[in-house]
């Protein structure tokens, strides 16, 4: 017999002899609403900043986050207006990398992480569009928010792909020196439709 037989032999006589796996039954909770609060401050603590408004003043929150004179580009199925901006149909990443900004809307937002998640459908758009502009402006209903991570992977479609944003693109170097929109934006801006209860529309920075 082999030294290679021999090892094959003990794998199979140790497998032959395990345990069989515990059974963990799936985590069977109640998905609570997430805390806009919460999400609102965990998002300004990335140094993005958020801008709270009722649904009416979506389009006047978007205008106010895009930079003068920008040029904004908005995926497929973009629900608000956002004058000015170029459709995506297929933009090339030279096209893109000559935008200023982007609008995207999102699939579900994280309270305790701060943490929002495109799966790029309508309104979201190619990946490539949420990374390519300087400027990302999302707008994110109060009803999106969720609790935790396990809530917004029980909201996504596992056969999507996902993009996972946690403030603007940042990253840093050995002596820990922050640079940001080395691989992504550098400037997130999320527009919350829709304030916590008893809180009025302002904003978060």
């Amino acid at each position: 017999m082999s030294a290679r037989d021999e090892i094959l032999a003990a794998v199979r006589g140790a497998v032959a002899t395990a345990r069989r796996p515990v059974e963990v039954p799936p985590l069977d909770r109640p998905e609570r609403e997430g805390d806009v609060d919460l999400f609102a401050a965990r998002v300004a603590d990335y140094r993005a900043t958020v801008v709270r408004c009722p649904p009416e003043g979506v389009a006047a929150a978007i205008a106010a986050a895009l930079p003068e004179r920008a040029t904004v580009v908005v995926p497929d199925g973009m629900p608000y207006a956002v004058p000015g901006a170029v459709p995506d149909a297929g933009l090339s990443s030279a096209e893109l990398d000559a935008t200023t900004a982007v609008v995207t809307t999102a699939t579900v937002a994280i309270a305790t992480t701060g943490t929002i998640v495109l799966s790029h459908g309508p309104g979201e758009g190619r990946r490539v569009l949420t990374l390519v502009p300087d400027v990302h402006v999302c707008v994110v209903r109060a009803d999106q928010v969720v609790d935790d991570v396990p809530a917004a992977v029980r909201r996504l479609d596992p056969a999507r792909p996902t993009t996972w944003i946690s403030g603007p693109s940042a990253t840093s170097d050995i002596e820990l020196s922050r640079v940001e929109g080395v691989h992504g934006p550098r400037t997130l801006h999320v527009v919350l439709v829709g304030p916590a209860d008893g809180t009025p529309p302002g904003a978060v920075s």
